[in-house]
């Protein structure tokens, strides 16, 4: 007789007990496919709303609407055994007031299953940061560059440098002292988010940030070559699967083209 041991889930807490510990391993998902070759090697799945690019082919995030974010986070939810599970709140679902974040929130999380919740904004942002955490949803939050406010900062260029880099330092401090588990910190100059990561007590997650930054998270679809339209300076390609998929679609149109697919051994006999 055999038994199978559960898997023990990463939770939120345990996310921000690795404050300058063993570095958290981090990546987007959206399919429970992807989840399931992501969550055996990662700490934390982010349902990014970045799925306005990968999967939408949209311009930018700002119009991601929760139920999209529903649809796919409850995928990923459901396909993950270990990592923690966090699900982007989308643009105009939690700015207005603590009290629409925590309806979106909770929506968020009954409807999916996932562990915490991320939003956008530094020190504008922890009055809600606080009230959510109070009422137990786990926030991470996300300063420097935030891309559901491009319009706003006119584009996407690097955070932190000048007199910016105070303000950040601001930011950083406001998200941590209202609760936050871990503070993701984007395209930021790297002694900004390298005194960050020195100066708060929860975890700092860089993306195009910092090596010292206690972990680092990419979007899946850059680091396996499947998004061609662009590439970040502060994205490795670990793969070029676009490739690998283009050339298995073009042996397939051939083949069905040329009348050597389906073969005998993919039909069924009488």
């Amino acid at each position: 007789m055999t038994s199978t041991v559960p898997v023990k889930r990463i939770t939120p807490s345990s996310i921000k007990a690795r404050k300058g510990g063993d570095p958290v391993v981090c990546l987007t998902s959206y399919t429970a496919s992807m989840t399931g070759l992501v969550d055996p090697h990662v700490d934390l799945i982010l349902v990014g709303d970045s799925l306005a690019m990968t999967i939408y082919g949209m311009a930018s995030t700002v119009g991601v609407t929760v139920e999209m974010m529903i649809a796919h986070g409850r995928a990923v939810a459901t396909a993950a055994r270990r990592a923690c599970v966090v699900v982007d709140l989308p643009f105009g679902s939690y700015e207005e007031s603590p009290a629409q974040a925590f309806r979106t929130a909770a929506r968020v999380m009954a409807e999916t299953g996932c562990a915490a919740i991320k939003l956008e904004g530094g020190a504008a942002m922890a009055e809600t940061i606080q009230f959510l955490t109070r009422r137990g949803v786990p926030v991470m939050a996300h300063i420097g560059l935030t891309p559901q406010s491009v319009n706003a900062l006119g584009g996407y260029g690097v955070r932190g440098r000048g007199e910016e880099a105070a303000s950040m330092l601001t930011d950083a401090r406001a998200v941590d002292a209202a609760g936050a588990f871990s503070v993701v910190i984007e395209k930021t100059a790297e002694p900004v988010a390298r005194a960050i990561t020195a100066a708060i007590a929860s975890p700092t997650i860089g993306i195009g940030a910092s090596a010292a930054c206690d972990g680092q998270i990419l979007v899946i679809d850059d680091i396996a070559g499947l998004f061609t339209e662009f590439r970040p300076k502060f994205v490795k390609r670990y793969a070029e699967a676009a490739n690998l998929i283009q050339a298995a679609i073009q042996g397939y149109a051939d083949d069905v083209r040329a009348r050597r697919f389906p073969g005998p051994e993919h039909v069924f006999t009488a």
